[in-house]
């Protein structure tokens, strides 16, 4: 889950959603990846948000400070890794700081020289990048629903929790089979989440729809042993899901890639067509 923090936008407070996520993680027993951007949660509440996650056994890894764009031309290599250095001494004080850095955006870097001068920076660090596998818009149906809320405060959050959950599994049947055809066998799935509103209300439903089709739900350190999450796939511009990435150097899927791989570009017509 990436981006926590303690300014939702909305009637939900931190707190409350910290509880029902942690509460649907612990109900299966799983330990999940918290990829912290920490202008979000620079404070003592922060502080209090991100022990909860590490008193539960959840790892607590490194997803920049500001959360820039990496294939920004006006991102410089030096302005990313100074700002990637800036998110350690928020995360040095927890037991579980795990050294997985997660991409803002998933985006590796619009050059050859900021792409390998990272990877170079990560790979003496001792860090793993936290590669995603199932991309996604969650961000985007939250921002939906919130500014619905907004002019409409008693709007059925229910047709939200069934636009997310039906998103969610297209887009990891599309990401299972892309990695089956690029790969030719299944692999360990990980996928973005964001610490919103809506997966607060509905991360519950959202795992129970996944075990109804089939899916099952591992610990996140299990996923990353699998070989296939140390690969760097030679891209340009570098970046989104592990497997877009994969299937885009290998030249032989161009007709079901799109790029970027997920936005709010895609969703915007469904959902309006919806009136949600």
């Amino acid at each position: 889950m990436d981006d926590p923090t303690v300014e939702l936008g909305s009637n939900m407070r931190w707190p409350e959603a910290n509880e029902r996520v942690l509460d649907a993680l612990h109900k299966r027993g799983l330990k999940a990846a918290l990829f912290v951007c920490g202008t979000r949660v620079n404070g003592a509440d922060g502080q209090k948000l991100l022990q909860g996650w590490n008193d539960a056994g959840h790892l607590i890894c490194n997803h920049s400070y500001l959360h820039l764009n990496f294939n920004s031309p006006k991102v410089t290599y030096d302005s990313f890794a100074a700002d990637f250095e800036r998110d350690e001494p928020l995360l040095a004080p927890f037991s579980n700081r795990t050294r997985f850095f997660r991409y803002p955006f998933l985006k590796e870097g619009d050059t050859a020289e900021k792409r390998d001068r990272f990877r170079a920076l990560l790979q003496h660090l001792d860090y793993r990048v936290g590669h995603v596998t199932i991309d996604s818009s969650d961000w985007y149906v939250d921002q939906r629903m919130t500014e619905k809320l907004k002019t409409e405060p008693s709007v059925a959050k229910e047709r939200y929790r069934d636009y997310l959950v039906g998103h969610l599994l297209d887009r990891a049947a599309f990401y299972r089979k892309l990695a089956v055809d690029v790969l030719g066998r299944e692999i360990p799935h990980t996928i973005l989440l964001h610490y919103k509103t809506l997966n607060a209300l509905f991360l519950a439903d959202v795992m129970e729809a996944f075990e109804a089709k089939g899916w099952e739900w591992i610990d996140t350190q299990k996923a990353y042993e699998d070989p296939i999450f140390r690969r760097e796939p030679n891209t340009l511009p570098a970046g989104e899901s592990l497997v877009w990435a994969l299937a885009k150097e290998g030249g032989r899927f161009e007709g079901q890639l799109r790029y970027p791989g997920e936005d709010d570009i895609y969703e915007k017509p469904k959902m309006d067509q919806l009136g949600l």
